[in-house]
């Protein structure tokens, strides 16, 4: 069963919005067995979605459409979602009772355009929105169901997992989608390819095997689909152990999670506390570790210390260190890695300092120079990079660095 996505507004096209309605969707799509075949973003212009529409009819029997259906004059979704289908427009009672009970809730007065939320097209089966204004939209027309849902995420992701996931699954007899993922770090993605490459020449053509690639780390994903889930699980599982066996030293987690979820999960199970000491990542690496329900049970904390200052003050650095060799340097990252131990009593630490740009560096230490070091109570390792002179990017890269320097030293000490 194939799916397509259609986000509408020029919000999109113009960089303004990033989209990320349509990741997860499809996450929750294929969770259920329908792949989403191809994603696109198209303005607010009524030919444009017509013609989108047209299109993914011709490609998918499931199309799931986001935006366009506030109360302005530029969200026309609905106008043209009646006239694709020739149908009509009525003012649907249930939703004008909802959109009427929010505007009492917050003591708010209603206007006519907020009344007109309630106008759907006639040949629709509404969907009820329980966090806005605007209702949610069920079409079928041959073999094809046409969903239209709000943009606003938090108002999609209920609407799409309280009524338009479970519909779906009573619409369609869909097969099981199963994927195996295994994280690995610290070997790039033509060199694991190459250490595995018989493996993967003998995957039956049932299961398939991705490559994808983020800053130090690979995530391996093998993916099949039939009607049996245990038989799917069982065929990927003999593949998985053995490049899970081929690649051991370079594996971090048999799971889809993100680097720093695999060091929480190591720490917490060993018992193990993490600090961090930031310069130039301004916190970053702090809200990756952050964004994990449980963090705080191996997480105490950390300070963003720019300035030499409160490196001194909040770390406990030198100021003959800094006056000496800079902040960016490995005398410097290393006094603040001690520091964080010391200071937010931890078992390990982790500290950055660098140049992140665009402006700032010097002959010696251009543009992109970050120092690194991680520490237990024992020892510090410290590591100079070189990345470039994109300030988001180094900023990314040198969390990425750091958390794998992380890992690399508990692997050492208790892996």
């Amino acid at each position: 069963m194939l799916a397509e996505i259609i986000t509408i507004g020029d919000e999109i096209l113009i960089g303004q919005i990033v989209d990320t309605n349509s990741a997860w969707m499809a996450k929750e799509l294929n969770a259920i067995g329908i792949r989403v075949k191809q994603i696109s973003s198209v303005s607010d212009d009524a030919e444009h979605i017509i013609e989108a529409l047209t299109l993914a009819q011709k490609r998918a029997k499931v199309i799931i459409i986001t935006g366009g259906l506030g109360p302005t004059k530029d969200d026309i979704t609905k106008i043209t979602l009646a006239k694709f289908f020739n149908m009509g427009m009525r003012r649907d009672a249930g939703v004008l009772e909802d959109v009427e009970a929010i505007f009492k809730r917050n003591n708010r007065p209603m206007i006519d355009l907020n009344i007109r939320q309630a106008d759907v097209p006639d040949g629709c089966t509404v969907i009820r929105n329980k966090n806005g204004t605007a209702p949610g939209m069920w079409f079928e027309q041959g073999e094809h169901i046409i969903v239209s849902m709000p943009g606003v995420p938090f108002e999609m992701m209920y609407m799409m997992g309280d009524e338009v996931l479970p519909k779906l699954t009573r619409s369609f007899s869909l097969p099981y989608i199963y994927h195996k993922t295994i994280l690995t770090a610290n070997l790039g993605e033509s060199f694991l390819a190459q250490q595995i490459a018989d493996i993967e020449d003998s995957l039956p053509p049932a299961i398939k095997l991705a490559y994808l690639p983020k800053l130090g780390q690979v995530r391996l994903r093998l993916s099949t689909s039939g009607p049996d889930e245990q038989q799917l699980k069982d065929d990927v599982e003999v593949y998985a152990r053995r490049i899970v066996e081929r690649l051991k030293p370079y594996v971090v987690a048999e799971d889809d999670i993100a680097l720093e979820q695999a060091i929480l999960n190591i720490m917490k199970e060993k018992g193990l506390t993490l600090s961090t000491a930031e310069s130039c990542t301004g916190g970053y690496i702090s809200h990756l570790i952050t964004k994990h329900p449980g963090c705080s049970a191996v997480f105490a904390g950390g300070a963003v210390t720019y300035s030499y200052e409160l490196k001194e003050s909040l770390l406990g650095v030198l100021p003959e260190t800094l006056y000496s060799y800079g902040a960016v340097s490995e005398q410097t990252v290393t006094e603040m890695a001690k520091g964080a131990i010391l200071r937010f009593n931890t078992d390990y630490s982790v500290a950055v300092s660098g140049i992140a740009g665009p402006d700032g560096g010097k002959e010696d230490k251009p543009v992109g120079t970050v120092w690194i070091a991680v520490a237990n109570r024992g020892r510090v390792v410290a590591r100079v990079f070189n990345f470039g002179n994109k300030r988001i990017q180094n900023i990314e890269r040198s969390a990425s660095s750091a958390l794998s320097m992380v890992l690399n030293l508990l692997k050492e000490d208790v892996i």
